[in-house]
């Protein structure tokens, strides 16, 4: 098998969670390669991400939006772009309930404009399109199987159906003008400098302040998790040894029902889950398990490295170790975090309404105590690259 050698990268999002990782890693690895990150610093993106990378030669950062044409065109010409790694996107399924057209905008037409740019300037060698084991839809509850690459795509909600419907834009780009593209799906992914909507990062904050740990639902619901570092390597080995037009699911077939992520975290903090673990109102759809065949990936030689107890060990101790990293973060830590991309409600007592919580899911369903969906101006303070 020929491996892929890049000159120029571009990386989208990349001061986001995922991307940083992946970027600060090719940054320490391979020195002779240009790496261009690009990333409009949204809510859950922060410069400090990329500070590991800071000092290398080979790294360049720029603020910008992937749905600005003329900037895009812009970075591809004069940087000599040779290889996109497209991670930038709006991923809380929350946040997709409230507000489906900033997902639209960003997830679909953000993507566009990148594969528009690929197609005018004729130079890019790779496009690597970051997707989501969501778009696969619900996995049945008994399947011993997971969804393979060739499975059809059933997304369930707002956010998921965009990132199918910039999947399919790949793909037609692809055929239609043999646009060099790569797609990955990917599971849940968890680790240091997440921003804490997230499940895992917000019930660690939660118990570092010894509040309750919100649960959708009654808490069955299955996901599977990857530590960062295990992602940004599977990343690193798509870039290189992945196949044009090709679909690669980064999965792992360890799966945790939320309930137990839950009660994992109450452990290593010495609390008891009868006092602390809290029932909400459901999201208006919740798939009740994703379930990823991961044999493709590992064929071109990757495999998950961390187990589940060494990597929530190992965020807990960062989270705990950089307690004010996201600044105030209050919204997110609700059981349905308030539209933090959106400008619109009042600030109120989060911490009460957090504390307010029922204590089973009988309870929660009797009295609705999840708020009506809103959305609220993030007061959070993300730090400008001269303030580093």
């Amino acid at each position: 098998m020929a491996t892929y050698e890049p000159k120029n990268i571009l990386i989208t999002g990349a001061a986001g969670f995922i991307a940083s990782h992946v970027a600060n890693r090719l940054i320490r690895s391979y020195p002779h390669y240009k790496i261009v990150v690009l990333d409009k610093i949204d809510y859950c993106s922060n410069l400090k991400n990329l500070n590991p990378s800071r000092p290398s030669p080979n790294f360049k950062f720029v603020k910008g939006d992937i749905a600005s044409a003329d900037l895009v065109n812009y970075l591809l010409i004069t940087e000599s772009i040779d290889t996109i790694m497209h991670f930038a996107a709006q991923t809380h399924v929350d946040n997709s309930f409230g507000n489906s057209f900033e997902f639209t905008k960003n997830n679909i037409y953000g993507t566009h404009v990148l594969l528009e740019a690929c197609k005018v300037t004729g130079q890019i060698r790779r496009f690597i399109h970051v997707s989501t084991d969501e778009v696969y839809g619900e996995t049945d509850e008994d399947a011993v199987v997971g969804n393979h690459e060739a499975s059809q795509l059933l997304p369930t909600n707002p956010y998921s159906a965009t990132k199918a419907g910039a999947e399919m834009l790949v793909m037609a780009y692809g055929r239609s003008y043999g646009l060099p593209v790569i797609t990955t799906r990917g599971n849940n992914v968890y680790g240091p400098n997440q921003f804490p909507e997230k499940l895992i990062p917000k019930f660690i904050l939660l118990a570092m302040k010894g509040l309750p740990l919100p649960i959708h639902g009654d808490g069955s619901n299955v996901r599977s998790y990857l530590y960062c570092e295990d992602v940004a390597e599977a990343f690193e080995v798509v870039l290189h040894k992945g196949e044009v037009g090709h679909v690669y699911n980064i999965g792992t077939v360890k799966e945790r029902r939320v309930i137990d992520v839950a009660s994992d975290i109450c452990k290593l903090f010495g609390l008891d889950t009868e006092k602390v673990i809290r029932f909400v109102e459901n999201r208006p759809f919740n798939d009740q398990r994703y379930f990823l065949d991961d044999q493709k990936l590992k064929k071109l030689g990757w495999a998950e490295r961390t187990t589940w107890e060494e990597g929530l060990k190992k965020t807990i101790e960062w989270y705990t170790s950089n307690p004010d990293y996201w600044g105030d973060v209050a919204g997110a830590l609700l059981p349905h975090p308030r539209m933090l991309m959106t400008p619109g409600v009042e600030r109120h007592n989060w911490t009460e309404e957090i504390k307010s919580l029922a204590s089973s899911p009988a309870e929660a369903k009797e009295c609705s105590t999840v708020p009506a969906a809103a959305t609220s101006k993030s007061t959070s303070s993300v730090p400008t690259w001269e303030d580093m």
